[in-house]
């Protein structure tokens, strides 16, 4: 099957890079096995990036490839090593580019501006190593962060062309005669009853105005509801600033006149809706052909009255080109005084949930007949993501989290029991684990949660020491009494009266005589 040149709608499968996982290390060094934590962090995973290229005025490598993955951040390393960042994938995008969810239709951004881009797949954020979790109260952590999942979805990506001008009217009215007529642009031109698949752009110049005029192709009778190709095509019309209905005055098709023409188009212009603000020109085309000329100075007038400004021309000769191109630039350089361009952003951002509290507890039911305690917010649900439930220290530390941003009191305030289920977790496959409250058991106790007790562990050469201390004790005391069973004297009482021998004092120093 042959893939066409030019392509303007397409849908693309974007994954960003999942972030590394953090490191659980510890330092060791001879005489120092346990030397504390060193465990790095895990690199962040690469972006899907959509940028404006002047060059690219098609979708069509999107058409081909439609799936775009980003590169993985790598894990963390122990000696304080942390992992690299994947590399950022960035698509270029013709200019006009406009960006939706493919499931629900959502934009997410409309680019606009050589070089606007915008972030469509964020990288996900690499975990912490045990090195940056180590505090104060936890001075060893067992444990790392596990690095969060990129952004996965389907976006559908849509070109509308930017034109000032656009050129509407049935099949061979000669638009794409136009468009070459009055500017260097050289679309195919033939004379056949059928449209042009592929919308042409040309540059104009007028006086001192400069703009764009597009030919719309495919627009006839029925196009609005999807007959033929006008609906892919109508959107290319969108953006222009005035609009010129290119009348065919030689037409050899029945029952076609220039009026019937231009009420037929306007019909479709119309149902598309959103146009009616557009100024309208006519141009009434062929005037060299046999008949051409008679049959344009005949409408002329009717089509005056209803308000239009009607240019006889002839796209073989030239005839009336020069007067509806200055009529063209008046057109545009007013529009643009009306609505001027935006200040266009380079980078887009998509915008943030409004603010609120951090996590909401609600009761939904398990479909088993039971219920289940369900937690739902960005915070939970991160710290979900990232704890490795196959570590009980970081289990702990997630336990840690989610009580000290009051998780556990809300569950308790709304009813939940010990031993209830409390699902966290975003999506269809959220984690469960029954509900069981932290008891105050001394803070000496609670702090040690998340702590990597091998440093605690004393090392051997310290036990040995340690136990022939003991052991020399234990035999002074032994020693000592053996002493007192035999002298019947304490060491205490012969120190009092060391001392009072020391002292150099006498009864007669104190008065005392015999």
């Amino acid at each position: 099957m042959a893939i066409p040149s030019f392509v303007d709608t397409v849908r693309l499968h974007v994954t960003a890079g999942h972030g590394g996982n953090g490191c659980a290390s510890v330092h060791r060094e001879k005489f120092k096995p346990l030397g504390g934590p060193d465990g790095g962090n895990g690199g962040n995973g690469g972006s899907v990036i959509l940028r404006v290229d002047p060059q690219v005025t098609t979708l069509i490598d999107y058409h081909r490839h439609s799936h775009r993955q980003a590169k993985n951040g790598e894990p963390g390393r122990g000696d304080h090593q942390n992992g690299a960042s994947g590399a950022d994938v960035v698509l270029p995008v013709p200019e006009g580019t406009v960006v939706r969810d493919f499931e629900t239709g959502e934009v997410f951004a409309d680019l606009i501006g050589p070089g606007a881009q915008f972030i469509i797949a964020a990288g996900g954020r690499g975990g912490l190593g045990n090195e940056a979790l180590a505090n104060k109260a936890r001075k060893a952590p067992g444990f790392a962060l596990l690095g969060e999942d990129g952004d996965d979805l389907e976006i559908s990506l849509e070109l509308k062309i930017l034109a000032d001008v656009g050129l509407v009217g049935f099949p061979s009215a000669g638009k794409s005669s136009l468009v070459a007529a009055i500017s260097r642009a050289r679309p195919e031109i033939a004379d056949y009853p059928f449209t042009t698949l592929v919308p042409n752009l040309g540059v104009v110049v007028a006086g001192d105005v400069t703009f764009t005029v597009a030919d719309v192709p495919g627009l006839i009778p029925g196009a609005a509801q999807g007959k033929g190709l006008g609906l892919d095509f109508l959107r290319h019309i969108e953006r222009c600033l005035a609009i010129v209905h290119v009348i065919d005055c030689a037409t050899y098709e029945p029952n076609r006149d220039p009026v019937s023409d231009l009420d037929a188009i306007e019909a479709e212009l119309a149902a598309y809706g959103g146009l009616e603000d557009r100024p309208r020109l006519v141009a009434l085309n062929k005037i060299d052909a046999p008949d051409g000329r008679d049959l344009a100075e005949l409408v002329a007038p009717s089509l005056q009255e209803r308000g239009l400004e009607v240019f006889p021309i002839s796209t073989k000769t030239g005839e009336g080109l020069k007067a509806l191109t200055y009529t063209m630039a008046r057109l545009v350089a007013s529009r643009r005084v009306e609505a001027p361009t935006p200040e266009q952003v380079k980078v887009v951002v998509r915008p943030k949930a409004p603010s609120g509290p951090e996590f909401s507890v609600s009761r939904q039911s398990d479909g088993e007949g039971g219920f289940v305690w369900r937690v739902r917010g960005e915070k939970p649900e991160r710290w979900v993501r990232q704890t490795d439930f196959t570590n009980g220290e970081a289990v702990g530390y997630l336990a840690d989290r989610l009580n000290k941003l009051g998780v556990e009191d809300e569950l308790t305030a709304v009813g939940a029991l010990p031993g209830d289920a409390v699902a966290i977790g975003a999506g269809t496959d959220p984690v469960v684990f029954d509900f069981a409250p932290q008891i105050d058991i001394g803070a000496e106790l609670l702090s040690r949660r998340g702590e990597d007790n091998r440093l605690e562990e004393l090392r051997p050469a310290v036990q040995r020491r340690r136990a022939k201390d003991a052991e020399y004790h234990s035999a002074k005391e032994a020693e000592w009494a053996v002493n007192v069973a035999l002298t019947g004297l304490d060491d205490s009482e012969d120190d009092e009266t060391d001392e009072s021998d020391d002292s150099g004092e006498t009864d007669e120093d104190h008065g005392n005589t015999d």
